[in-house]
């Protein structure tokens, strides 16, 4: 037969609720008694049962991590954080995207069976309007909203301030010389809330450089893509007078834009510089390296997962707002004039 948690216990010689608190992660256990179950639990070659665990805790210690598409760099970066720090918790992380798909989005916040299998879920919308939040069913699945949405009290979140990002990267750009500074990532017929705030930023760091910007400069992206950076640059390196510098709302349309400039003969950081946002590790690498605004995942993952499992333990503490900091990276894209 399996061994059981008295089993366990009783060669250790601890109390049943001890090996539990082991088993289950629980922090608050002395390293010389941890060590001492764990001895046990090696000797006996426990297995812990997660059926018999969720009928007898109501939990099922997994999370759930949802994402708007998982290869994008920024996302999976966020989820290799995101399951380090739930694993200091005691948490598995099983994770989903929803790939933009605005009824996905809103059958995972009403609940579906899927919903069941999770103690709570971290949530990074792109298409759910705060009216959906609405329907989403707090008392039975605790969630904590990643990104850019409005904060009203009624759920954690977890998100960058984008108006700042962005403006101390195009602050950046003018600092190095350039005038003729474009921005590729808006999306005017949508409503999420990064590329509208993002766009604020780029506008408003203009306007303290008291530089203008033609309405040409300002590129959309359909997708924060290499392949849309790269088309939206190349309409811009088309254009008289051509921009000396770019703003990108991802390091990925950094990345197609730079591909861009070199297609269209032209160099970078010479000719054009490029910026980006994220501090994704391709960025780091590419050549040249790309300046970028840094956004620390590690603390982005820890502070959710940490109101999440607060969530969990008391459903009616108040929700937290939670900003996390950023900080401009500069490498050869930008180089001074």
């Amino acid at each position: 037969m399996p061994a059981t948690l008295r089993d366990v216990a009783e060669l250790a010689q601890v109390s049943v609720r001890t090996v539990s608190n082991v088993v289950s992660g629980y922090e608050h256990v002395s390293e010389r008694m941890r060590q001492k179950v764990l001895r046990a639990i090696e000797e006996l070659d426990y297995r812990a049962n997660p059926v018999a665990r969720t009928l007898r805790t109501g939990r099922t210690g997994m999370l759930a991590l949802v994402v708007p598409e998982i290869d994008v760099p920024y996302f999976s970066e966020l989820a290799r954080d995101v399951i380090d720090a739930a694993a200091e918790f005691g948490y598995r992380v099983m994770i989903d995207q929803t790939g933009h798909d605005h009824e996905r989005e809103r059958r995972l916040l009403m609940g579906d069976d899927r919903t069941m299998l999770f103690d709570g879920i971290l949530f990074s919308p792109l298409v759910t309007k705060s009216e959906l939040l609405d329907m989403h069913r707090s008392e039975h699945m605790p969630l904590v909203l990643l990104g850019e949405h409005e904060f009203d009290g009624r759920f954690d979140h977890v998100a960058i301030d984008n108006v700042q990002a962005a403006r101390d990267a195009v602050a950046h750009l003018v600092a190095s010389g350039r005038t003729r500074i474009a921005a590729i990532g808006a999306q005017p017929l949508e409503e999420y809330s990064t590329p509208l705030l993002r766009t604020a930023g780029y506008e408003a760091a203009l306007e303290e450089a008291g530089l203008e910007a033609p309405a040409s400069y300002a590129t959309p992206a359909p997708h924060y893509s290499r392949t849309d950076g790269y088309e939206a640059a190349t309409a811009l390196m088309a254009l008289s007078p051509r921009p000396d510098a770019i703003f990108c709302f991802s390091d990925l349309l950094a990345v197609g834009a730079m591909r861009a400039v070199f297609d269209a003969g032209l160099s970078v950081p010479e000719d054009v510089a490029v910026v980006g946002i994220d501090d994704i590790e391709e960025g780091r690498f590419a050549r040249p390296s790309l300046s970028t605004v840094s956004l620390d995942t590690p603390f982005i993952a820890r502070e959710a997962v940490r109101r999440i499992a607060a969530r969990i333990e008391d459903p009616s503490a108040p929700a937290e707002e939670v900003v996390a900091p950023h900080r401009l990276v500069v490498r050869e894209s930008t180089a001074a004039v």
